[in-house]
């Protein structure tokens, strides 16, 4: 299993938040996040947002601890990144 969850640093609706990630695919994410609880509005186009108090659990179910930074490279190098503004031209 290749699933990394990064702090929960992000503050967002008076909490704080986590991001989880699959470096394998999205049917592998989805299933973890599944088995954590999660529900699918926590998806948001390549991770989960998961607040602080699943944390512990996200990492008793196997989400190895990373920082931001390591997440968001091996989401890039997984080729799953989907950024919420793409740069160039439109493509058809």
């Amino acid at each position: 299993m290749a699933i990394y969850i990064d702090p929960p640093i992000w503050r967002s609706r008076g909490r704080l938040w986590s991001h989880v990630i699959s470096d394998v695919s999205f049917a592998e994410l989805h299933g973890f996040a599944a088995r954590l609880g999660a529900p699918g509005r926590a998806f948001e186009r390549d991770h989960y947002d998961i607040p602080s108090e699943a944390y512990a659990e996200a990492v008793r179910l196997g989400a190895h601890e990373v920082s931001c930074q390591e997440l968001l490279g091996l989401l890039r190098s997984s080729g799953l990144r989907r950024p919420k503004f793409a740069r160039g031209p439109a493509r058809p």
